[in-house]
């Protein structure tokens, strides 16, 4: 007899009238403190990573080109093939602009603002490109130039004006030191806060200051003399990579002060999913969709990345818009970090 009630006991409780019980009570379980916040923190999580996931596989992993400045040497009216086979090989992206001479061309590559040029010469004519500009560019013509060249004679030679070295073939190691301060700045500050609730807002100003200096000096050390990959002018890769170190623990902080325990979400969609995607570090911006190409100029991993590239290989094309993005974004989420503070009466380290 017990055994039998022990069976029917069994078969009521995995009787299908017992199942929706069953799920109202674990989802009353699962609607009350703690377990809501855990489900909430998990949901959102799972979001931002497949933010991150999409907007790589999207932009990065999908690259295509949309406008890509070329120059232009020679009557293309003697070799109209030639340069139309190139067009419709990129799609209808390289765009042409002509040059007088060859030194002409090649000085507008060396200060960036064309990524190649083709030169028509009568016998041998060239396609001049420049890795260090743009690895993905660099590929997309030197593919474009393979299918050309088994239509059209005399073939077309390619010429890399500017190689990348041994030490970054592919010209990643630029995007990934970026990402990598971009990461040290905001995390060290959640972590801060977590670990180190009492410090005051000077203490913590000065931990930021601390963090920017020696984490820059650091990245800077691992990159150019200790495995060679970006080697350039020293101070200009320490002081980039400090900036953006103190960017992005700035901004953190403010929003620390604005959201609380949310401030990973902003900070992580602003520096990681959009600013590192449209830095045109992975992919060069004549490959990215033009709205991002855009937008990446005016954000902190745009502007490093470009200071990186520019210091490294191309040290007499440096221009002042991405210090000026640097200046612009570290003073804005200070005077947002210091007005929240006065406003809200809060500390970004307080819970």
């Amino acid at each position: 007899m017990s055994e039998q009630g022990e069976e029917s006991s069994a078969d009521a409780s995995t009787s299908p009238a017992s199942r929706p019980r069953r799920l109202r009570r674990l989802l009353n379980v699962a609607t009350r403190p703690p377990y809501r916040s855990a489900l909430v923190i998990i949901a959102v999580a799972i979001t931002m990573a497949s933010l991150f996931a999409a907007s790589y596989s999207l932009m990065l992993g999908r690259a295509t080109p949309h406008h890509i400045p070329a120059g232009l040497v020679g009557d293309p009216a003697r070799r109209p093939e030639l340069v139309n086979a190139l067009k419709r090989a990129t799609g209808g992206a390289l765009q042409f602009h002509p040059f007088y001479s060859v030194e002409a061309v090649r000085t507008a590559i060396n200060e960036q603002k064309i990524y190649a040029a083709l030169v028509l010469e009568p016998e041998k004519p060239q396609l001049l490109i420049s890795s260090a500009s743009g690895v993905s560019v660099a590929r997309v013509l030197v593919q474009a130039a393979v299918q050309v060249a088994q239509r059209v004679s005399p073939p077309l030679a390619i010429v890399d004006l500017h190689p990348l070295p041994p030490a970054d073939p592919q010209g990643l190691v630029g995007f990934y030191v970026t990402l990598a301060a971009t990461i040290l700045g905001f995390i060290s500050m959640f972590q801060l806060a977590a670990h180190a609730p009492q410090l005051s807002l000077r203490a913590w100003l000065a931990c930021i200051v601390v963090l920017a200096v020696l984490g820059g000096l650091s990245l800077a050390l691992v990159t150019d003399p200790l495995i060679g990959a970006l080697r350039g002018a020293f101070t200009k890769l320490w002081a980039s990579l400090a900036a953006e170190i103190a960017a992005a623990a700035l901004f953190g902080s403010a929003m620390r002060c604005l959201v609380r325990a949310w401030a990973i979400v902003p900070t992580w969609l602003l520096f990681v999913v959009l600013g590192n995607t449209s830095s045109g570090g992975a992919v060069a911006p004549p490959l990215l969709p033009p709205l991002f190409a855009f937008v990446g100029r005016f954000l902190p991993p745009g502007a490093t990345v470009d200071i990186l590239r520019r210091s490294v290989y191309f040290p007499r094309a440096q221009h002042i818009e991405p210090f000026l993005v640097q200046a612009c974004w570290n003073i804005c989420a200070l005077t947002a970090l210091l007005v929240c503070v006065r406003l809200r009466h809060t500390r970004p380290a307080g819970r």
